[in-house]
């Protein structure tokens, strides 16, 4: 069993999963969205007392933390525990370009390359600095966008809701732009 979990799926079942879950949550009335979850960790340490964004009801979004939870302890257990043996299916030019910039592509059992995920990654300055100003610019962009790219990717757009294009519009052309541009940039550093 584990051997059949362990391998690499078809990218279908995730969206057919997805699917069944908006459904459901369409039909209970609840809205998807990991950032509301930071809003409700505040609420309830009782940040409402200091600000009144985060005065309200933080028990309504319980079922989003018990989520939140369960999507950490399913990372943990998959890297840890249901690591593949097959490669991640990378193409030629993605390693050219990698290997460009310094970066291995990522070796059979690991998802993402080690010179930037990793405890050792974390010695160097520019890795620390990369850290700090990408959780502002991510910080300020979802409270900008009035959520985060799950929120408004799966249930903004499964409702339909024009303001939820915009923003994965956004998202797209900014992952591009960092991805072809500030990604190059920064491992030049």
């Amino acid at each position: 069993m584990i051997e059949y979990i362990s391998q690499p799926w078809h990218w279908s079942v995730s969206g057919v999963m997805i699917a069944f879950v908006m459904f459901l949550m369409i039909y209970f009335g609840k809205q998807f969205g990991v950032s509301s979850s930071f809003k409700a960790i505040c609420s309830a340490g009782g940040a409402g007392k200091l600000a009144d964004y985060f005065d309200y009801n933080w028990k309504s979004h319980g079922w989003l933390l018990v989520f939140v939870v369960g999507a950490i302890l399913g990372g943990f257990l998959a890297s840890n525990y249901l690591q593949s043996s097959v490669p991640v299916a990378l193409s030629q030019a993605t390693i050219n370009d990698l290997n460009a910039m310094g970066i291995s592509a990522p070796k059979a059992g690991a998802l993402v390359p080690p010179e930037l995920f990793s405890i050792e990654s974390l010695s160097s300055v520019r890795s620390l600095l990369v850290l700090i100003v990408g959780g502002i610019f991510i910080g300020f962009g979802t409270r900008y966008a009035g959520g985060c790219t799950s929120g408004h990717a799966i249930t903004g757009l499964a409702n339909l809701q024009l303001p939820s294009l915009v923003a994965v519009i956004g998202f797209f052309i900014g992952g591009l732009l960092s991805t072809h541009l500030l990604l190059s940039f920064i491992m030049s550093i």
